[in-house]
């Protein structure tokens, strides 16, 4: 599929909830509340800047490369997150008001009796500006709290997995996985040397990056993006490429790493460890890259060296062919790509797409995978249910 067909579908659902959520909220928050012009005007004013921002906010940093520019950009990430919230808080009580008075009219005519009088204008204005105050200060509180999440340090999660074949010369090797960091106008130096101070002072045997690093090109983030070459791991620091990592220019990004004293592993596989004590260490493409014309996921040639009767550990961005991985015999795969749904509801709706494999660990046949909730954001810099983290995979012989 042509990426500006990918990119059209993407968009025109998103415009399309966007113009309706705003106009949707308008009129119950504020039209139906109030009859002051001066307020209906100054929310009109509103919500047409933050409906034009929010579809301008990834552009206003590139075409005004300034600190001011790109906080207003996050001013409308954040718009975008707050209507989203508005949306959801007050479609529920839309539809809870509308049941109950479904209700009261079957039951009024199931007991024949007289309709109940409505209520008067007053009270119904009275009941109206209830709503609309409820419902903005729920938007308000689990956007604010999604917005703290996002760029308070990633929790550190500590998985234990036994893998198969493991050498006990082995046992309590720590692999970090970094993934989903997103660096770009929104995600910037400050996160990026947190996030390494964090990591090395886990003192890891291996670190994975497990792609979706950027959201740009090298000449725009490789400021914010060189602290990672100060990530130290005792056998090195492994990347691979995300879906993301393709949009912004996957080989000029991978020749950047290597620079830094970041191994990539592009269907490839390496040895960790040594002669005496060592399993297989894996990478593979994006699986999503030949969709843009780009080399791809080849499973064959990452599993060129690896044999089922030896420990193997696959980075893989996205948990897409996991089964046909699990039937390779590798022992364990490390993936991210979910962000685990990044913000509620979207954590449920991950959970019915993905299954188990939207985040945590889960087992298919004899072989393990890792789905982490990454590190970083996209869309809105918020983070509601499924909060950031840096996986410390301890591995153990099974």
């Amino acid at each position: 599929m042509p990426r500006w067909v990918s990119l059209l579908l993407f968009f025109v659902p998103v415009l399309a909830v966007l113009s309706v959520g705003h106009v949707y909220l308008y009129r119950r928050l504020v039209r139906d509340v109030t009859k002051r012009k001066w307020l209906r005007r100054t929310a009109q004013g509103l919500f047409a800047v933050g409906f034009v921002g929010a579809l301008s906010a990834r552009a206003i940093g590139s075409v005004l490369p300034s600190e001011g520019a790109r906080r207003l950009g996050i001013v409308f990430l954040l718009w975008i997150g707050l209507v989203l919230y508005l949306l959801m808080f007050t479609l529920a009580v839309d539809m809870v008001r509308a049941l109950a008075a479904w209700r009261e009219r079957r039951k009024a005519r199931a007991e024949t009796t007289a309709p109940t009088a409505p209520a008067s204008p007053e009270r119904r204005a009275l009941l109206g500006q209830g709503i609309a105050v409820g419902a903005g200060l729920a938007g308000v509180a689990m956007s604010s709290y999604g917005g703290w999440r996002a760029y308070h340090p990633p929790d550190v999660r500590d998985i234990p997995v036994r893998l198969p074949y493991l050498p006990r010369e082995l046992e309590g090797l720590t692999l970090v996985q970094l993934t989903d960091i997103h660096i770009g106008g929104v995600i910037q130096r400050r996160f990026i040397d947190e996030l390494v101070s964090r990591t090395n002072a886990l003192k890891p045997d291996v670190i994975a990056i497990t792609g979706d690093l950027v959201d740009g090109s090298v000449n725009a983030l490789g400021g914010f993006a060189a602290s990672l070459g100060k990530l130290n791991a005792r056998y090195g620091t492994w990347f691979v490429t995300g879906n993301h990592d393709y949009y912004s220019g996957a080989d000029s990004w991978v020749a950047f790493l290597e620079g830094l004293g970041i191994h990539t592993l592009r269907n490839r596989s390496v040895s960790i460890g040594d002669s005496a004590a060592s399993f297989q260490l894996a990478g593979v493409d994006d699986w999503s890259a030949h969709r843009l014309g780009e080399r791809g996921y080849d499973l064959d040639a990452a599993l060129r060296d690896v044999r089922p009767d030896r420990a193997s550990v696959l980075l893989a961005h996205q948990p897409s062919n996991f089964d046909e991985v699990a039937r390779r015999g590798v022992g364990l795969q490390v993936s991210g790509h979910t962000h685990g749904g990044q913000m509620f509801p979207g954590n449920l709706m991950g959970d019915l797409i993905w299954g188990d494999r939207n985040a945590g660990l889960s087992r298919t046949g004899d072989s393990l995978i890792y789905v982490s909730r990454g590190c970083g954001f996209v869309g809105p810099p918020m983070r509601v249910g499924a909060p950031p983290e840096i996986a410390r995979l301890v591995l153990l012989p099974a």
